[in-house]
Order: structure tokens, then sequence, then C-alpha cells
């Protein structure tokens, strides 16, 4: 199930190059995770992407680059946004963020594995941590400028010093911008360095990197509204296609193809993303009915799942899933459309089978659990409860689990249970004042024991923020 959770616009975790006129110049490395306040107090919003079989694929593809640069695999996060352009960045706290454009417009697998490698390359060499120095120097030489102008304005006192205080000042600005510009140049060519060892370790292909290269080469002279957002965060230079088409057309990897099976799963998973996320005059532009290729016929599934044809969805499905019996996600999708489409019970059949081909994925639990819980049959009420709390022990941090969780035992009667839950999915969506009336009615009514605690520990937790006064 492919679903959209709406997050604030990330703040911009380094700034500010102060020169005259209160003008400021900036370096923005977008976080998602963070929230700040957008232009004009706005609060600006991103969609996250969550879907087993996108995130699957993702995994995939990171762990091995991951593992193969010295690096925890599960120390890093990966995130999907959904933001047609094409563009991919890292931030703080090993988070990696993949637009869902950048997989839409990637021709092959091996293409989006380039660039994962490259954004490797930063978490790899601590790029982000460094940055903040390069920021402090380049604002210490933008204020030495400034006073410098200042000191030439008091001492000219004549015809024209304004004008070379002023020449002085926005020279300052101008080499404190270059000093950063020059960083980001060379951090750039450093994550290209450490994705080719990285690829080569692998023995995969670093084509791909160098395919986007070229897509994107002519956008440098763009002003930057045009440009893609890949563009303004990783700089092009001439050097950096210099060195990767060197080693692409060096390297002994460069024509070793991936693992079998890789390339037929990136085209579904762009498929399934076009399929869900364009017009459905572009899912059909770019899935005629003349292709009949799987990733075809999966786009247009979910085109006409999106238009409300049930039935010629679902024909599409069967015939995809006569294919693949064993797909989970192709099984997914079918329990989706069956229960969206009014056929809940239909669609516990499709749900169980992929729940039982993917056992580790939280999201296909939490969608099994739900569809029990719609079905209104008490018996699958404590399968629904259990299925969430596995997933919930994988995923805690999941506002809907939670909530489903509080739906499942209050139905059964069990109220303590029941607001512990809701007041954990209150907690997570910010709720402040409403998870503290749920810790007290859950600490009120639950018996002594962890979940007792848990309701108090979630009472004091809200007490610090300070954002509700004591009644």
């Amino acid at each position: 199930m492919l679903s959209l959770t709406c997050r604030r616009r990330p703040g911009r975790l380094f700034a500010l190059l102060c020169c005259t006129a209160l003008a400021a110049a900036s370096v923005r490395v977008p976080d998602p995770a963070r929230a700040q306040e957008g232009q004009g107090g706005r609060k600006e919003s991103v969609a996250v992407i969550r879907d087993a079989e996108t995130e699957t694929l993702l995994r995939t593809y990171a762990d091995p680059l991951f593992r193969a640069g010295g690096l925890d695999p599960g120390l890093v996060r990966i995130i999907l946004i959904n933001d047609p352009a094409i563009n991919s960045f890292v931030s703080t706290g090993n988070r990696m963020f993949i637009n869902t454009g950048l997989i839409e417009q990637a021709d092959s697998a091996v293409e989006l594995i380039g660039v994962m490698a490259h954004e490797t390359g930063h978490v790899i060499g601590g790029h982000l941590s460094k940055l903040p120095d390069a920021m402090r120097q380049a604002l210490y030489e933008s204020i030495a400028a400034m006073l410098l102008g200042l000191a030439a304005g008091i001492a000219g006192r004549g015809y024209g010093s304004g004008d070379a205080a002023a020449g002085i000042m926005l020279g300052g600005t101008q080499m404190a911008q270059r000093q950063v510009l020059s960083f980001s140049r060379a951090i750039e060519a450093s994550a290209d360095q450490s994705a080719m060892r990285v690829l080569d370790r692998l023995c995969w292909s670093a084509a791909g990197l160098l395919d986007l290269f070229h897509k994107l080469e002519g956008q440098e002279a763009l002003v930057a509204e045009m440009q893609d957002p890949y563009v303004r965060t990783h700089p092009l230079t001439a050097e950096r296609i210099a060195y990767v088409q060197n080693h692409v057309e060096t390297s002994p990897c460069s024509q070793h193809a991936l693992p079998a099976g890789w390339d037929t799963s990136f085209q579904m998973v762009k498929a399934k993303l076009i399929g869900f996320l364009q017009f459905p005059a572009d899912v059909a532009r770019q899935y005629p009915a003349s292709d009949r290729s799987a990733a075809a016929r999966y786009a247009r599934a979910i085109m006409l799942y999106r238009q409300g044809h049930t039935d010629s969805a679902l024909e599409l499905m069967n015939g995809l899933l006569a294919e693949q019996p064993g797909n989970p996600w192709l099984l997914e999708l079918k329990g989706q459309i069956l229960f969206e489409g009014g056929r809940g019970q239909e669609a516990l059949a499709p749900y169980w089978m992929a729940a039982r081909l993917a056992p580790d994925q939280a999201l296909i639990a939490q969608e099994l659990a739900h569809a029990e819980i719609e079905t209104d049959d008490p018996r699958l009420l404590r399968p629904a409860i259990a299925r969430l709390q596995s997933a919930l022990a994988r995923e805690r941090e999941d506002a809907f689990s939670w909530h489903e969780l509080g739906v499942a035992w209050g139905r059964l009667g069990n109220m303590g249970e029941a607001d512990l839950a809701l007041a954990e999915a209150a907690m997570l969506k910010g709720d402040i004042k409403g998870a503290r009336e749920l810790a007290r009615r859950a600490q009120a009514e639950l018996p002594p024991g962890p979940a007792r605690l848990r309701a108090l520990d979630i009472g004091n937790a809200v007490k610090k923020e300070n954002r509700v006064p004591e009644q």
C-alpha cells in the first residue's frame, strides 16, 4: 500500500552569510524530519511516501553500498519524498532522502544505484559535519569585509567613498560565497570518488551516475528556478563528469550486470510510483495499452483503481499474479484494491498471503490488521492486535498503527489498553493535550504493571512539554 505522510517542510540547517543592507546568502540543506517556519511564517509541508515494495527495493540497493563503505546499514535511514524533481540528498543523523522523481525519471536500476552510491559517499565522508566549519569561516570573512567597508566609508567622507565601501563589502561577501561554493564542489568530488570505490568493491557499474550527469549537464547555465534541484544541491563541473567518465571507461566492473531481477524490480517500482502519483493521462501515455510488459500492466492497474474501475484493475492484477503467484507486493495491492473498493472480506485472503510471504514487513501487517478490524468480526480482533504489536515492535513511531491498536482494544472492551495506545498516537501527532488526557485515563484504568508505568511516562513527558497548563 502506497501512503503519504505529510510532514512540515524542513528547516534549513545551515545559513547566514551576513552583509550590508541585511542581505544574506545561504546554503540550504533540507531536512524533512525537522520543522521550521517557511516564508511569511507559513508552515511548509512535504509528503513522505511509505510503501513496503519501494522501501524494500531501496534497501536492497543501499545496504550492500553501506557495507562496502564500512557503514552499518541499520544506522542509515532511507526516506522517500513525494517530489517529482530529480533529487536526492543526505541529512544529519545519517538519513538519506530520495525524491520519487528520481525513480520516475531514471531509466534503469543502475542509474538509481549510481546516485545512491554518491549519497553514500557523503555519509562515509561525514560531509555534513564538516560543512558548519566552512560556513563559519565564510561568515568570518564576510564580517571582516563588512568592517573594512565601513572603515573605508568613514575614512573617505568624500565623493565616491560610499561606492568604495559598498564595493569592499560586496567583494567580501562574494569571496565568502565563493569559499562555500568551492567547499561544495570539493565535497561533491569527494563523494564521487567514494562512490567509485564502493561500486568497484561490489563490482557494480558506475555508468548510471554518468548517465544522470549527462541528463543534467546542460542545466548549469539555467537560472536557479529552472534547474532541477539536483543541480543546485550537487554542483556539476566538467572535472566531475570527466572523472566519472574516465572511471567508467577504465573500470573492469563497468560491463558487469546487476544481480538477476534487480532491474525488473526497479521497473515495477517505477511503474507503481507513476501509477499512483501522476495524472491518469500521463500514466496512459507512458504505459499505453499496447505495452504488455508487467510494469505497464502494473501501472495501468493502479491507474484504473484510482479511477474507481475496480473490476478492470483486478483483471490486470489477476493476470500479473498468474505469472508471479509468490509476489507479496502484487498480493498486497490486490488486497488494497479490494478493500478500498468496498470488498473488505475478499481483501483478507490476498492480504494474508502477502503477510505470510513477507513476514518482516510492518506496513503489510498494519494493512492486514486494519482490514481485519474493519470487518467487524470479533474473532479477528485479537489476531489484528497481535499483528499491530508486532509491527510496532519494528516501527514504534507509527501513529496510525497505535490508533488502530487503540480501536481494536476498545472494541474488545479493554479501555485501559485502548486509551494507552491512543495516547501514544496523540503524542506522535503532537496532540499534547489529548495525549495527557488519554494517559490520565489509562493510568486510572490499567492494573499495576508495565502498561500503567508507560501511561505514567507519557503523562510526565507531556508535562515537560510545558505547553498544556495544569488544570
